[in-house]
């Protein structure tokens, strides 16, 4: 008998100890993840550059020396455009640890809180609606911590601006062309909202909006679909060099191949529209020579 009762506070006692191992345990877990809770870095925010020289010191240095005293300082787009095809860039990516520093720096350097909401709504229809919700959650504590008002965004339904009916018409027919039997779904949104209502608004001009479309195309690597936006973006009055220029942005904030991927259609798009000149100048010579 006393035997027995012996084995039982043995047994009792071995639970105690096991029930304290596990307690401890327990509060030791609870401790470390406390402890990498505080210590865990906000990847919601760029690292300053003294914070990236603690992690690699080379690229402290390309930051600050290249992108921030060289890049940012080049003439051949104006710090408001450059800001533009950055956050568009970010925004395509849906690389939202950088999206805080540059949609201040944006709003910094001219970007107005109504452009700015206009480039994450054309970003939607370019790069998805997730990423504009993603870009959405970053600027909403931005634009409170600006006290941005309501009046200070962009309309919902403004007033849009009229299009040119034989440009229309070849556009619509193309994407019947290209679309029609495979998706009439994307034909009827293509017509009616993309082009019928988005890229009729006015709070963007249309260089700007060209602008951003072109920097989502080069920055998700859509080569195909380049052509046609870059095309549209100079008819709506964006320079070569401000089009190469992008380029020249882009290889940094969305990296090498896909501008290497991108440059043959910018070459042969410039290449293009420089014979037509060429000949529309000619053709004008002519005429005059000829007194017609």
């Amino acid at each position: 008998m006393p035997k027995r009762s012996i084995g039982l506070g043995s047994r009792l006692s071995a639970v105690a100890v096991a029930l304290a191992c596990s307690t401890g345990a327990s509060a030791a877990t609870d401790t470390a993840d406390d402890s990498a809770k505080t210590t865990s870095p906000d990847l919601s925010q760029t690292p300053t550059l003294q914070q990236i020289s603690e992690v690699a010191p080379a690229l402290s240095r390309y930051s600050r020396d290249v992108i921030r005293d060289d890049l940012w300082q080049r003439k051949a787009l104006s710090t408001h455009d450059r800001a533009l095809v950055t956050v568009a860039a970010l925004i395509a990516r849906d690389q939202t640890g950088d999206m805080t520093f540059y949609f201040k720096k944006a709003l910094d350097n001219g970007v107005t809180p109504a452009e700015l909401g206009e480039v994450i709504t054309q970003m939607a229809f370019y790069a998805g609606w997730p990423n504009a919700m993603d870009a959405v959650n970053v600027a909403r504590p931005i634009f409170e911590a600006r006290h941005v008002s309501a009046d200070q965004l962009a309309p919902n339904k403004p007033d849009l601006a009229p299009v040119d009916k034989q440009t229309e018409a070849s556009r619509k027919a193309s994407v019947e062309k290209i679309a029609g039997q495979a998706s009439p779904g994307v034909v009827t949104f293509t017509n009616d909202v993309l082009f019928g209502d988005l890229w009729r608004r006015p709070v963007l001009s249309p260089r700007d909006r060209s602008l951003v479309t072109v920097v989502a195309l080069v920055a998700t690597g859509q080569a195909e679909q380049i052509k046609f936006h870059l095309n549209r973006a100079m008819d709506n009055g964006l320079s070569q060099d401000a089009a190469s220029e992008i380029l020249t942005q882009l290889a940094f904030y969305s990296g090498w191949p896909k501008v290497f991927s991108a440059i043959p259609v910018f070459k042969a798009v410039f290449a293009s529209r420089s014979q037509d000149s060429q000949a529309g100048a000619t053709d004008q010579q002519t005429t005059s020579d000829t007194g017609q």
